[in-house]
């Protein structure tokens, strides 16, 4: 990992750092496939990639990251490799959690843990790295993991149903915080920049409530060859957006003089 000390962080305005970013970690398998190697090898090089990435946003200042570390639909995949990514997430937490907790980092996690096919290991680990972590206040770093967001809206949907039915809510009260109450981090913030690395456009079921108003970054690089440095560059381009959250901002067209919305 390179030092923070090689970060250029004189284009960054630290007022406007976004508060939570959300890391599609995609193009793993791909990096491995590009050098004849086997798709495990790609999930070896994305880890580093996503701890030097963390390291560039405790620098940056950015309160919340989430990692998209495995989704429901990576179930599909080949035995071989979701075996490989369960070990694979249980021995990332064994290794890493105290380095993060040294660096005052909280660590949370996001997902359906109940799923039987998640082993009971790792819902342990999941659970000590958790409460280890509990009160450190440098950063939140969420591993979204066995994570679908249409999941995630359904359980708090049939939970606010419950209630309703047990009289425990008024349907007329029910609102927008009362279903992110139900999700499985209610303080999770908003997403403000989601990074997919990889050149792929899409959300892949991630965070889609809270990403309703996030800023998106494409870089087209695959995953292990995301670093701090290309983090700094997405929250400069970040920084040079006019966000609106759905209402029209004037701005001056330096071109015509003119107000645009």
């Amino acid at each position: 990992m390179t030092s923070d000390h090689d970060l250029d962080l004189s284009r960054i305005d630290p007022d406007r750092v976004p508060r939570h970013i959300g890391l599609i970690l995609d193009g793993n398998g791909r990096w491995a496939n590009r050098r004849g190697l086997p798709r495990t090898a790609g999930h070896l090089a994305g880890e580093e990639a996503l701890f030097d990435t963390i390291e560039g946003g405790l620098a940056l200042g950015v309160e919340w990251m989430t990692a998209f570390t495995f989704s429901t639909e990576n179930w599909d995949r080949s035995g071989e490799e979701v075996e490989f990514l369960m070990w694979f997430n249980e021995d990332l937490l064994t290794r890493r959690r105290d380095e993060l907790h040294a660096q005052g980092i909280r660590m949370a996690f996001s997902g359906a843990f109940e799923d039987p096919r998640v082993p009971e290991r790792n819902r342990r680990h999941m659970a000590e790295a958790a409460d280890l972590t509990a009160d450190n206040t440098a950063m939140t770093v969420v591993f979204a993991f066995n994570y679908g967001s249409r999941h995630e809206l359904v359980r708090a949907a049939r939970l606010l149903a419950e209630d309703a039915v047990a009289g425990r809510i008024d349907p007329d009260q029910i609102d927008e915080e009362s279903m992110e109450a139900r999700f499985w981090l209610p303080d999770m913030p908003d997403v403000d920049l989601v990074i997919r690395s990889s050149g792929e456009h899409r959300l892949s079921n991630f965070l889609l409530w809270q990403s309703a108003y996030a800023e998106f970054s494409f870089p087209g690089i695959l995953w292990p060859d995301f670093d701090r440095h290309a983090l700094v560059e997405a929250v400069v381009d970040y920084q040079q957006r006019e966000r609106r959250f759905g209402g029209a901002v004037d701005a001056v067209d330096d071109r015509e003089g003119e107000p645009t919305s």
